[in-house]
């Protein structure tokens, strides 16, 4: 495998394209401004959780492009077999430091429909070029942070072990996975690598494997029991279950006289319902009432509603492939826009990208997001252009329903939710630790009203655009729809 030492190359083609454009034509250091946004929630869902920027920081303290990087771009053709780059721009790629000011949204927020979760203020080279990195890093630990949400909100919650890595979409994919699910609610992962690098809780014990290594069930719950007698889930799965149950429960037993515990015993196949309710009959009627039922087997938010629906006696939910691969939506769609752009005389120039699809016209400007609320929870949040300020009188329209507007509780003053991260390129705020993210995502899901937070048909929460950033939109798609634009 080769060894990565620099990730400026972690990009789609078309940035270095664009950014040997701007640079050719004067343009590279012309100030712009970039948002970088999802139109619509995942999952059908009401909400996110915004999730990556601690990578997203990392990724851009080191940013450079080192001399294999540029070797390597000088070696790209054009369809004349021509070199695609010259080589003073390589050369002014070598000599790249990065002097963009960042302000996102901090990790763990709640985030909707068309606000801007990172905002990208600097040269436009520069800006442009980051793009791809900072889509792949913030759309799909999003996404996961999401899903690990909705998860865990299903159980109750029960704890949520998160055991994906086998079927995660490779090395980086795991890694991340096991990052986002953590910070969206689940309590542990199997990922040792993820919890040496995050610090991340790890749980596991055995799997069929184990069990079919030896002669019989009993000797092989006895063996692990004995070599491991302070980590006993025993997988009871393997031939018949719920004399798998019966041949846990002699172990228990055994460990008990030894002065140890028998934590429990996990379910990964047939009907969990079923079995679960069987299973803690016969642990409690063997005095086990303190040994959790563990589950796992494709499990998400939908079946674990349905289990428990169902009366299922499942304390602990292993969940994997449906988590870690964001399986019923397995990509955020996250965008990177251009906002705004600065002029000769020094004027910021708002921009708009139009489109046949309404939700995919953008928002132009300087984007923040104002976010209020009072001691019940959440009220609305309001997009608006820094440039023009808020409305005096406080008024929006509905980000969905331009025809609704609103006049926000004046006495209720809200705060910005895009805070600084980089300045001149350099770090003015460190990433939060992942336990101050998870917390901060716990605390804003009690926000939530449970309207907004239901996993089928939620209520849409209110986001409003600021009546003079909505007035400069209108201006500006009428003006681009007119004849010769």
């Amino acid at each position: 495998m080769n060894r990565y030492t620099s990730l400026a190359l972690l990009t789609d083609l078309y940035e270095l394209t664009m950014a040997y454009g701007y640079w050719k034509l004067g343009m590279a250091d012309q100030e712009a401004v970039f948002h970088l946004f999802f139109r619509k929630p995942p999952f059908n869902g009401g909400y996110a959780i915004a999730a990556g920027l601690a990578p997203v920081v990392d990724f851009l303290e080191e940013f450079s492009f080192d001399d294999s990087d540029v070797e390597y771009l000088a070696t790209l053709t054009g369809n004349d077999g021509e070199p695609l780059f010259e080589s003073p721009f390589l050369n002014y790629l070598r000599n790249l430091e990065l002097t963009c000011d960042i302000d996102a949204m901090p990790e763990g927020t709640l985030v909707f429909g068309q606000q801007p979760i990172i905002r990208v203020k600097g040269p436009l080279l520069q800006c442009q070029i980051l793009e791809t990195a900072l889509l792949n890093i913030v759309n799909f630990q999003t996404l996961i942070a999401t899903k690990a949400s909705r998860i865990s909100a299903a159980t109750g919650g029960e704890p949520v072990l998160e055991f994906g890595l086998r079927r995660a979409q490779g090395i980086d994919g795991g890694l991340a996975a096991s990052r986002a699910a953590y910070i969206g609610g689940c309590a542990a992962t199997s990922n040792v690598l993820a919890g040496k690098l995050f610090g991340i809780p790890v749980r596991g014990t055995h799997a069929h494997s184990w069990v079919m290594s030896f002669d019989d069930e009993q000797e092989a719950f006895a063996q692990y029991a004995e070599v491991m007698p302070n980590n006993c889930v025993f997988l009871v799965d393997t031939y018949d279950t719920l004399e798998g149950v019966r041949q846990a429960i002699t172990v228990g037993q055994q460990l008990r006289k030894k002065g140890h515990k028998m934590v429990g015993i996990r379910l990964d196949s047939g009907d969990l319902a079923h079995l679960s309710i069987e299973a803690r009959k016969l642990l409690d009627e063997a005095d086990f009432s303190d040994a959790v039922i563990v589950a796992s087997n494709d499990l998400d938010e939908h079946i674990i509603e349905s289990l428990k629906a169902q009366g299922a006696k499942i304390a602990v939910w292993g969940v994997g492939t449906k988590l870690v691969t964001g399986y019923d939506q397995p990509a955020l769609g996250g965008v990177y826009k251009l906002g705004a752009l600065k002029d000769a005389d020094g004027n910021w120039q708002p921009k708009l990208k139009l489109s046949e699809q309404p939700i995919k016209t953008s928002l132009p400007g300087i984007l923040q997001v104002r976010r209020f609320e009072d001691a019940d929870g959440l009220i609305e949040d309001v997009i608006y252009n820094e440039t023009l300020g808020l409305d005096e009188n406080g008024l929006s329209v509905d980000l969905l329903d331009h025809s609704n507007q609103k006049k926000s509780t004046r006495e209720i003053e809200g705060y910005d939710l895009l805070q600084p991260v980089l300045r001149n390129g350099k770090v003015v705020a460190e990433p939060d630790s992942i336990e101050t993210v998870r917390n901060r995502a716990q605390d804003e899901l009690k926000k939530l009203r449970p309207r907004y937070r239901r996993l089928m048909n939620p209520h849409i929460y209110r986001v409003g655009i600021d009546l003079k950033l909505h007035q400069l939109r209108e201006q500006l798609i009428t003006k681009a729809r007119q004849p010769n634009n």
